[in-house]
This record gives structure tokens, C-alpha cells and sequence, in this order.
């Protein structure tokens, strides 16, 4: 199975589970280890904490963040390094396949990336992609938007519309990639074409 890009000018991808593997049960097995609360963490209902979606969009600093989480963990001697480590351990990496596809799909189209995530996940996995690939990540695309940036996240019709009007693009010629039915539909919403990358799905095998 392609996508269809036909009329395509722009794409704009999302980042993980579409270009980055994750594995959220990483974080979650690392904040259990530092967690000394009587009772096991339920990782559910601490990723729904609101800190985790401000922290996305700017609206909690690092050491904001950092410190909510000692609440949640009930460890405040945690220190920062092992805070980052476990809600950084759901990065995994980028394969080179997709790096390839990126650098083809460049030559006939504009690409963008638009991403939910937050500062310390950024700097991380921009610093361990150039130290894997030996260039910028950033380099592989007309702009990059991030919420923690742009302060605003995807599913927000706003935060399509706000993208939309910083990259300059035609909605109706540009097409986002996305693991997230939500987020897709939105995009749809803001008069983009929209494509949802289902699990299973390898995108260097569709463009």
C-alpha cells in the first residue's frame, strides 16, 4: 500500500510512532524503580497528570516538571538526571530506512514536522541523533514545529491552524502523517489531507 501524494506539496509528519519508535513501558518501568510510595504506580493516571500535557506546551519549566514528578513519586531526593533518564527511556531511535526516506521524499517535496512533546525529550533525541547520523535532525525538514514551541498541541484545531499560517503552506496541498485518529481528523478539520499510520504500519514501506 502507497499513500497517495498526488497534489501533495507539503508533508508534514509526526514524529513518534511515526518516525520514532517509543516504548512508553520503558518510562513507566523507570519511574517505578524510583517511585517509594507504599503502593504501585498506576502509569496511567500519572501521565494523565496535568503536568505532562503543560510541560508539552511550554507551560511547565523542566524543574516545574521535575518536581511534580518527585510529588507523584513520592521520592524527593530523585535528582534531576534520574527524573530525565526515566521519562526519556521511551525514546528509542529513528532507523536509517527512514532517514532515507526523509532525504528522498525532500527532492520533490516540502517537508515539515509537527510534534507533541516537550523540551527535555527534544534535546535529548536531537543530540543523540546527531551523535548517531552525524547531522542535524532539524536538517531534514523546511521547519520543524514543536508544541513545547509553538505552545499549542495536536488535537487543537488551533494548533493546526497556527502551523499552517507559520510554514506559509496551502492546507488543501499539504498532507499530515499521524498515529493518532484525533489528530488526523483535525487536520482534516483545518482543510488538510490526512493520512493515519495504523500499528503495523512501516511508513518507509507507503512513500
Amino acid at each position: 500500500m502507497k499513500i497517495n501524494l498526488s497534489g501533495v506539496e507539503n508533508i508534514l509528519f509526526d514524529l513518534g510512532r511515526v518516525l520514532l519508535n517509543l516504548d512508553f513501558e520503558a518510562s513507566a518501568n523507570a519511574f517505578e524503580e524510583l517511585n517509594l510510595s507504599a503502593d504501585a504506580l498506576n502509569i496511567g493516571m500519572v501521565f494523565s497528570d496535568p503536568v505532562f500535557l503543560n510541560f508539552e506546551v511550554g507551560e511547565t519549566t523542566p524543574a516545574e516538571f521535575r518536581n511534580r514528578v518527585r510529588q507523584i513519586l513520592c521520592n524527593p531526593h530523585a535528582a534531576d538526571r534520574q527524573i530525565d533518564n526515566a521519562w526519556y527511556a521511551m525514546v528509542l531511535d529513528i532507523p536509517e530506512k527512514r532517514v532515507h526516506m526523509l532525504k528522498n521524499l525532500a527532492k520533490t517535496r516540502k517537508l515539515y514536522l509537527f510534534s507533541n512533546t516537550n523540551v527535555i525529550h527534544t534535546y535529548r533525541f536531537k543530540r543523540d541523533f546527531r551523535e548517531k547520523y552525524g547531522f542535524e535532525f532539524s536538517s531534514l525538514f523546511i521547519k520543524d514545529f514543536y508544541s513545547h514551541d509553538i505552545q499549542q498541541r495536536k488535537p487543537d484545531l488551533s494548533a493546526f491552524q497556527k502551523v499552517i499560517q507559520l510554514a506559509g503552506i496551502k492546507p488543501e496541498k499539504s498532507l499530515l502523517i499521524d498515529d493518532l485518529k484525533e489528530n488526523v481528523d483535525d487536520a482534516q478539520k483545518a482543510g488538510m489531507r490526512a493520512f493515519l499510520l495504523e500499528s503495523g504500519m512501516e511508513i518507509s514501506d507507503m512513500l
